[in-house]
């Protein structure tokens, strides 16, 4: 399980950097390049940014200066997005801890409760960040087919593609690691029904043993030794 919990932990930072890295994008939405030849111009907007470009390289961002003059959904996108990452940063420190070839966390039995936590986060983490997403694209593709909608018209940014393809690798690889705890309690299982038939071959074995000293005793004329009730155990 090992292994499966290494696999798990790379796929988890992936996702995180990529939630990461779609949390701080300037294209979220953006408008299409493709409306004139020379002096082609677009905008594109992120959770913190509006930003716009001309086909000569020119482009010029300005901050979103007050939350409250911004729309409801996009604080609410902010919000799902920290929390994610947040998610995701605790989730990797308890995966440190929890993960089988890291010394330090405990016994195997509370490395894989911690390994367990960690998966917990990091499938909170992914559920927040493809709920900012999906809704940030479901307005934009709302007001993309809206006939009465009469002002700027924006497509899907690179930013919510690249946050969806962090989430499903920050859940996938939690579900991995909640998993793992699974496979660990099977193993604990198998090996103590092993231990309990190893035991009782060798007590059967030490009786024997003690018989055959008895009669070699007896054969050779030597007077049998006398065992107390405590003998055969």
């Amino acid at each position: 399980m090992s292994g499966m919990q290494i696999l798990a932990f790379v796929g988890c930072i992936c996702g995180l950097g990529a939630t990461l890295g779609a949390t701080l994008s300037n294209e979220w939405k953006t408008t299409s390049r493709a409306s004139a030849v020379i002096t082609a111009t677009w905008v594109f907007q992120g959770l913190w940014m509006s930003c716009g470009g001309n086909a000569l390289g020119a482009v010029h961002c300005r901050r979103h200066l007050t939350i409250f003059k911004l729309e409801s959904y996009i604080q609410v996108c902010r919000g799902l997005m920290i929390a994610a990452v947040c998610l995701g940063f605790f989730g990797s420190i308890l995966a440190l801890v929890g993960m089988k070839c890291t010394k330090i966390g405990g016994s195997d039995k509370t490395k894989a409760r911690i390994a367990c936590l960690a998966g917990i986060h990091f499938i909170l983490g992914g559920l927040s960040s493809v709920t900012a997403c999906s809704l940030y694209a479901h307005r934009i593709t709302s007001e993309f087919f809206d006939p009465t909608y009469i002002a700027q018209k924006y497509e899907l940014g690179a930013a919510l593609f690249i946050g969806w393809a962090g989430s499903a690798l920050c859940i996938l690889g939690g579900i991995a690691f909640c998993f793992s705890m699974a496979g660990d309690g099977t193993n604990k299982r198998a090996d103590y029904t092993y231990s309990g038939a190893a035991s009782f071959i060798s007590s059967r074995t030490k009786v024997q043993n003690m018989a055959a000293d008895m009669r070699s005793a007896r054969g050779n004329g030597n007077p049998p030794k006398h065992f107390d009730k405590n003998a055969y155990v």
